[in-house]
This record gives structure tokens, sequence and C-alpha cells, in this order.
């Protein structure tokens, strides 16, 4: 009988960790180390790592290295061996729900995608708070990082799939501040924003895999930068609107095209301010940290 677990076991699992197993390498893990992580001998890492595995369909493939890659940077940013298969686990879990997966698992075990559907119903926040948790500890570590921080203070948001409402968005109660010349953020909360979680929850109608976003301040040199590291950059003003209206302005650009950065560039009474966004935590702060060797004169 061929279960969803079966099909994980002997279809999914074996390219995920082949991927992961790569992310690890090159982000400087020893195989011992990928071993330890991934449940499987070093040999198999060695085997992994020489592309002695299968690969699904083109689909599914890319599908799987997404994950593979998102969970590569979590364990890269230290999330524990438990945290990850916590990870992978709701990951695969989305994958049912959302139908995705069973489009491939219906012909594998010779059944109906219908129901396949009946298998996975409900998902939880969890996973959101643990990785904006996380990205927020690297975030507010990084060097330097407090001078990104505009006057209105930043804040670092991450919404679950297709948000409805801030309510289904998570970041910083107060937003990040500066305590004695060093960032200090209280621990993510959902509902603890309306203004950013509003921007996510605009963007997720016009782009559900953007899910998470950070701002900071603008200048002349943080411009240069950006022009320096090749994002994708749109430009706006919020002058003059109300929050709801300001809100709506911000995601505009997403309904032409993907954007890494949106400038909001303020007016009489509105500080100019840079929205770094992101398809995840991770996403973001890797930019931050680019976004930061290249103001320290690092270059990329």
């Amino acid at each position: 009988m061929r279960t969803p677990a079966v099909y994980l076991a002997e279809v999914i699992m074996p390219y995920l960790r082949a991927k992961i197993a790569e992310v690890l390498y090159k982000g400087n893990f020893k195989q011992a180390e990928i071993a330890d992580y991934l449940g499987v001998t070093q040999a198999m890492v060695s085997k992994y790592l020489s592309g002695k595995y299968k690969k699904p369909p083109d689909e599914l493939a890319r599908k799987i290295e997404e994950i593979a890659e998102e969970v590569g940077r979590f364990i890269l940013y230290g999330g524990t061996k438990e945290e990850a298969i916590v990870l992978v686990s709701r990951r695969l879990v989305e994958l049912f729900q959302s139908g995705f997966l069973c489009r491939f698992y219906a012909e594998y075990a010779g059944i109906s995608e219908e129901a396949c559907h009946t298998i996975y119903l409900t998902s939880g926040k969890g996973e959101v708070l643990e990785k904006l948790s996380l990205a927020l500890r690297r975030l507010t570590a990084l060097q330097n990082f407090g001078e990104l921080i505009p006057e209105v203070r930043s804040n670092f948001a991450y919404s679950v799939q297709s948000p409805l409402g801030p309510e289904d968005v998570a970041a910083v109660p107060g937003r990040i501040t500066l305590a004695k010349g060093k960032p200090y953020a209280l621990p993510p909360e959902f509902g603890a924003s309306r203004f950013t979680a509003g921007i996510l929850v605009e963007v997720g109608k016009l782009r559900p895999e953007v899910r998470c976003v950070l701002n900071i301040r603008y200048g002349e040199d943080v411009e240069r930068a950006l022009k320096l590291l090749r994002f994708k950059v749109a430009r706006v003003s919020t002058e003059g609107l109300e929050e709801r209206e300001a809100v709506k302005k911000i995601a505009s650009p997403f309904s032409i095209d993907l954007y890494d950065v949106v400038i909001d560039e303020g007016g009489h009474g509105v500080e100019p301010v840079v929205y770094i966004f992101g398809r995840d935590p991770f996403e973001v702060v890797d930019k931050i940290e680019r976004l930061l060797r290249v103001l320290g004169g690092e270059g990329e």
C-alpha cells in the first residue's frame, strides 16, 4: 500500500536530503556534520555530493530545491536538528495541503487527487514565529545594523501563506529600536503590527510567494548600495495618504513584477523609508547583510 509516508520516504526525501547536503556543504559544513543533521551515514552524504541520486520530475524537483535552500539556510543560521526536522515536516505537509504534491502522489499511488486532498487539512503558525525569531536574532546581531534603523524605527514581519489580515502576520511588538546604541527587539507576535502587516497582506494578494518585509532608513548611501547590488527597486510616494491607502501604495508595484525593494520617497512630514522584501526572513536578512557589506566598502 503506497501511503503518503511511503511516497515521501521513497521519492521526496532522498532528493531533499541530497539538496540540503549541497547547501550545507557550500556553507562550509563538514560531511560528518551534514550526516548528523540528515540522519544518514557520511558515506551517503558523499554519495549525495557526488550527484548520485535520482531526480524527480522538473516541477517537483524545483519545489524540493526551494525547500532544501530554505532548510539549509535555517540550519546555517543556527537552527537545531530538532527544529530542522519540524520545519521540513511542516513544509511537506504544506505541499500536500496546497494540492501541489497531491498531483504527483496520486499518480504514484494510483488514487484520485480528491482522495489525497482529504488526508491533510490543517496547518499552524508555529514555523512562522520560529523562523522569524531566529532571523531576528541574527539581524539584531549584525554589526552596524543599528545604523539602518530609521527615525520611525524598523519592523520585521513575516506572514502565513495568503494572509487575510494582521492576525496572520507575525511582527515585532513596538518595532526594533536602539537601546544603549544597540538594536533591541521583543519576541515576534502575531497581530503585533498594523501598518507593516498590512503591506504583506496587500502584497500577498499580488505575489503570494512574497511573505516577509523589513523597513530601513533611506539615504544616498543606501541608494548607491542598492544599485551596486543590482537589487530590483520600485519607487512610490505615500505623501498625503491615509494609512490604508499608503499600505496599498507601497504594495502596488508588485502588481507589475517582483521586487527586492520598494522605496517610499516620503514627503512633507513623511520620512523616506526603504522596504526590503523576500520570500522568508532568511532571504531578507541575507539582503541586509549584503547591503551592510557594500556600505562598509567591502563590495558585493
